[in-house]
């Protein structure tokens, strides 16, 4: 039970890294929101086939849903790792502030 719950966490962690809703995820997988909170939770077994669309939909590996250490990757990108360790010691309301600007200089 207890990779159910990892792989649910890291579902949640990349999902709300992307800024999806579970309902948004659950509509990228043609699926329902409630799905989603079960998995995530680690209430749901999930097929491996699921697990891929799944992986899909966040743009990421299906090993980022296993991997015990979910920032491993970032720490490879130094300018991202830089960001995202300043960001950690900021307060929430500035890391929101922060993710808006990012993303308002981002938007397509």
């Amino acid at each position: 039970m207890h990779i159910l719950k990892t792989v649910g966490e890291h579902i949640r962690h990349y999902r709300t890294l992307r800024g999806w809703t579970q309902e948004q995820l659950a509509e990228a997988l043609d699926s329902q929101g409630t799905y989603i909170g079960r998995v995530e939770r680690g209430e749901q077994n999930v097929q491996l086939s699921t697990l891929e669309k799944i992986a899909d939909a966040l743009n990421i590996s299906v090993d980022d849903l296993f991997n015990q250490n979910a920032f491993e990757h970032l720490q490879k990108d130094e300018w991202i790792w830089k960001v995202v360790m300043m960001l950690k010691e900021k307060d929430p309301q500035d890391q929101e502030r922060a993710f808006r600007v990012l993303q308002e200089m981002f938007r397509p």
